[in-house]
């Protein structure tokens, strides 16, 4: 991996619970890279709990890895791009709600705020999709987002075909790679594996 030093990351983490430990360990090694990294959470994701862990340890976890307080409302979230604040914003795990959010202009979340304030100065953002609709009610706003600029997708799989026929998900392992391409105003390639 490039060496990221001093490149201001902004990791956004939204509702997928299932997948945050993988996005985690992202965070980990974009900081290990030399990035200053700055948690933002969803309401969702900063609340509640799940079978996956309490909400308050994983917003601990994030902040520890990232070495800084992490954002949590629309009003913290929305002097980024209007104070320059971040050259790039990764949002790991993307859920399906997020990107319909983002694919149709809805700002009512810190996540999507977060992603609004950066594209106001044309900022890179980097979407790691995991969704069980995918292929189906979310098809629609992936194809939107695909085909807007400023995004740039993690490439995604099928996780579970057999038992998830409609379920993509971002292979996290290649979040950094996404996010130096990114960086560059390049889409990893490819997209779907």
């Amino acid at each position: 991996m490039k060496e990221l030093t001093g490149k201001r990351i902004g990791f956004v983490i939204t509702g997928s619970f299932c997948t945050f430990s993988a996005a985690f360990a992202q965070a980990k090694r974009l900081r290990e890279a030399g990035a200053v990294l700055t948690p933002i959470f969803s309401e969702h994701a900063a609340k509640t709990d799940t079978r996956f862990g309490a909400a308050a340890d994983r917003v601990a976890e994030l902040e520890k890895i990232c070495g800084n307080k992490a954002i949590r409302t629309i009003a913290e979230a929305e002097p980024l791009g209007p104070k320059n604040l971040l050259d790039l914003l990764v949002v790991a795990p993307c859920t399906a709600n997020t990107a319909a959010k983002l694919a149709n202009g809805i700002t009512d979340t810190t996540a999507t705020m977060a992603v609004k304030s950066m594209l106001r100065r044309q900022k890179p953002i980097v979407l790691a999709v995991a969704t069980n609709d995918a292929l189906r009610a979310s098809a629609k706003n992936i194809g939107l987002l695909l085909n807007t600029k400023h995004f740039y997708f993690v490439p995604l799989r099928q996780d579970a075909p057999e038992e998830k026929p409609a379920s993509l998900v971002a292979d996290f392992t290649r979040l950094p790679e996404t996010v130096e391409q990114a960086a560059d105003g390049v889409q990893i390639q490819p997209i779907f594996i």
